[in-house]
């Protein structure tokens, strides 16, 4: 399958030019709509990822996410890095140090880190809430650009900022910059696709959009299915099921050996 999916450079080339759109999906149904859709950039988990991935969507750039915590070491972010790059991914996600990070770009691998509201380290900005809001703050936001433009990130996620602040970061930063509910002054729009599709049952972010109610659908297939499960049971108490045409027949004549053989 011909594969139209951009590079590392081509996603560099379009800084400043137009937005792109990225979502969060999680199952190979949701990687399909999103190509078939014309969405540039995917983040996913990488045990997504492999041959049924690319398959489902061969023209998303993949970003699957080197979660924080679930590895220690840079060696063990290496590893899995590699593992995510050959199994289909394009880039990795990783918010972890800034040595971290340098490891990673020393051997080439393309890196998209996390700044603003970052949730694994929420605690150090004041839990789930705004970041930049003041000059100070978002100081410490333009620093930490910097910074990852320093150990070799391509790209960061800037996560519920104002977005006068994040416009103006992103004007002066070479990093792809990916607005999380940090405004249009960036270059990629980036939302999940469980808010998208209304499927989220808790809190449904501020800079979220819902575009359908999944929820509700599935509300209902689930009364479906426990009125067929139900009719299925009546069915087995009345002897409705199986009918004849359910069974397997046997000729008279073997069903009467057979009946021989047993002493029946």
């Amino acid at each position: 399958m011909k594969s139209n999916r951009p590079t590392v450079a081509d996603i560099l080339a379009l800084k400043g030019k137009r937005q792109l759109s990225m979502l969060r999906v999680v199952t190979l149904d949701e990687a399909d709509a999103a190509d078939k859709a014309g969405i540039e950039m995917v983040s996913v988990p990488p045990s997504l990822l492999g041959p049924a991935f690319r398959e489902a969507a061969p023209n998303v750039f993949a970003v699957p996410g080197l979660e924080y915590g679930d590895f220690v070491t840079a060696e063990e972010y290496l590893r899995a890095a590699f593992q995510a790059m050959r199994a289909g991914g394009d880039a990795v996600y990783c918010a972890a140090s800034l040595g971290i990070i340098r490891r990673l770009r020393d051997e080439g691998i393309p890196v998209c880190s996390h700044v603003g509201l970052i949730p694994s380290k929420a605690t150090w900005t004041g839990g789930f809430r705004a970041v930049g809001k003041t000059a100070e703050s978002a100081l410490t936001i333009w620093n930490a650009v910097k910074a990852l433009e320093e150990a070799g990130a391509f790209a960061a996620e800037i996560e519920v900022v104002p977005a006068d602040i994040a416009a103006l970061i992103s004007a002066h930063t070479s990093l792809f910059m990916i607005s999380m509910g940090a405004g249009a002054g960036c270059d990629a729009q980036y939302l999940f696709a469980d808010d998208v599709l209304g499927q989220n049952r808790g809190h449904v972010p501020r800079h979220a959009k819902t575009y359908r109610n999944f929820a509700a659908e599935f509300d209902r297939l689930q009364q479906d299915r426990i009125a067929a499960f139900r009719e299925f049971r009546e069915d087995v108490d009345s002897g409705a099921y199986p009918a004849s045409s359910h069974n397997v027949g046997v000729s008279e004549v073997e069903l009467s050996r057979f009946r021989s053989m047993i002493g029946g």
